[in-house]
């Protein structure tokens, strides 16, 4: 930096409302939540532990339908990222139906609170939930199962290629959602003991 450009910077006059608009603009946060109380950026990763039935999924889910909310939609705020999302999962055990109920629940909710603040209605229950919206969230959200490590190695390898040839046709890849990351550590521990030439060499092959 030369000394101008020194000068120049410690002479700048800039509000405080100015700088962090200014910084959200060039470094925009992660902020779903419950994600946004963490100081995250692109190409942090999280890792989210508890025991079995702890709603370890369910917070996923919610971090999904954040993203694939868009901020606006015919004149009513949303608040989403409007960004898609890869769920690669690995229990197999994942849910559709689950994550569009939580998807028009969400929808529905916003859709309520606009007409109550319009209306003054306090019975709301017949909000219809926009197909076109929910169909519009879903196109953002990529789904991969993989059986196994091989196949999830497999899938990670080709991630950059897939999202390439699909970049014409879904918005930027936020976040990549793994459930759960040790699903195949029991069966590739009992599986270590494999020949050469099996699939040894097939998953050697996949790492690099």
């Amino acid at each position: 930096m030369s000394t101008a450009e020194v000068r120049e910077w410690l002479t700048t006059d800039e509000t405080a409302h100015t700088f962090f608009a200014r910084m959200a603009a060039e470094r925009p946060p992660l902020v779903t939540p419950p994600l946004h109380r963490l100081p995250l950026r692109p190409g942090n990763v999280v890792e989210i532990a508890g025991p079995s039935s702890s709603a370890k999924s369910h917070i996923l889910l919610q971090v999904v339908v954040d993203c694939i909310l868009p901020k606006e939609w015919n004149g009513v705020c949303y608040g989403g990222l409007e960004l898609s999302v890869m769920f690669i999962d690995l229990d197999c055990r994942f849910d559709v139906m689950r994550l569009v109920q939580l998807l028009k629940f969400r929808i529905n909710g916003i859709n309520r609170s606009g007409v109550e603040v319009m209306h003054g209605l306090g019975d709301v229950g017949d909000c219809i939930c926009d197909e076109e919206l929910v169909r519009k969230c879903l196109e953002r959200f990529l789904y991969v199962r993989c059986y196994d490590s091989i196949e999830f190695l497999s899938t990670l390898k080709t991630l950059n290629y897939q999202l390439q040839t699909r970049q014409q046709h879904i918005s930027v890849v936020r976040f990549m959602i793994i459930d759960s990351i040790g699903a195949c550590y029991w069966v590739d521990r009992a599986s270590t003991s494999f020949p050469l030439g099996s699939n040894n060499r097939y998953f050697h092959d996949c790492i690099l």
